[in-house]
């Protein structure tokens, strides 16, 4: 039995890791000779998907933004997608740089010969279809069970909502411009799935940037924005008009609220339910 035992254990010691190829949102397979073990992420929703699928400690080095879970914050940085550090990316010496498909870094470091993979996160399916990606990439489970947990996190955020206030129209600043989150960004189909009413059609694009009159046409009863920005909203030509301004049903997310929100990642039943503490007038619990 001993020697069954351990003809078997060398045989599996001596067996070839088999390599993966995993098709990013570039259309670009990419071949995975053996599971990452060095990965350098230039997003923070990707930084923290690689961490919901229990890959933290894989990680080597992040993005200048990245900042959840706590665990990251000691890693070095490597810039942002329009800054990317290329040297130091290169002089962690990763077997994986994760990073946004439109990412200028994309060519250079293809071309310096690491493994990337560029993605494009815009809605809840990108988050679903990220997540898979990922976990295959890494060579991991847990990517329908985390996003499980999404959903039924989403779902008991919609329960939240008291029924009076289910069709609520709302504006969604995304930053002064003003830019906002449509129907169809990740912002968009959570308030959906909350029963709200997004003012911002989707066919404007995912985070158009709006004439301000369209907002005051628009009259949405509520308004979540930045802290930064909602104090300067009522400045605005027209905007004293707008009925959220008039009753003073203005959510502002602070700084830590807003990561929440604006990243489509593993945390979007948390961004759920600070909408839906918005819509039913909880917010202020959560500061």
């Amino acid at each position: 039995m001993r020697r069954l035992l351990a003809a078997l254990i060398f045989v599996l010691a001596a067996a070839p890791v088999l390599a993966v190829t995993v098709t990013d949102d570039r259309g670009v397979a990419v071949e995975l000779r053996q599971p990452p073990r060095r990965i350098v992420t230039l997003l923070p929703s990707l930084g923290e998907t690689v961490c919901a699928l229990g890959a933290c400690d894989r990680l080597v080095g992040v993005d200048d933004y990245a900042n959840w879970p706590a665990s990251v914050q000691s890693l070095p940085r490597v810039g942002g997608v329009d800054d990317p550090r290329i040297e130091r990316i290169v002089g962690l010496q990763p077997d994986l740089v994760l990073l946004s498909s439109t990412s200028r870094a994309l060519g250079r470091l293809q071309a310096l010969g690491l493994p990337v993979m560029g993605f494009d996160i815009k809605t809840l399916a990108d988050v679903r279809r990220v997540l898979a990606g990922v976990a295959d990439a890494l060579q991991v489970g847990g990517a329908e069970a985390v996003w499980q947990r999404i959903g039924a996190g989403v779902d008991a955020a919609a329960r939240s909502v008291p029924r009076e206030r289910r069709g609520t129209t709302v504006y969604f600043e995304v930053s002064s411009g003003p830019y906002a989150a449509s129907e169809s960004s990740h912002i968009g189909e959570i308030l959906a799935r909350l029963g709200a009413v997004n003012v911002v059609p989707g066919r404007l694009g995912t985070v158009p940037l709006l004439n301000p009159e369209f907002v005051v046409r628009a009259d949405p009863q509520v308004i979540m924005a930045w802290q930064r920005d909602a104090a300067a909203l009522a400045a605005r030509p027209g905007w004293p008009r707008i009925r959220a301004l008039r009753e003073g049903r203005v959510c502002r997310f602070t700084a830590e609220q807003g990561d929440v929100l604006a990243r489509p990642g593993p945390r979007l039943a948390d961004a759920a339910q600070l909408m839906a503490d918005c819509l039913a007038g909880r917010l202020a619990e959560h500061r």
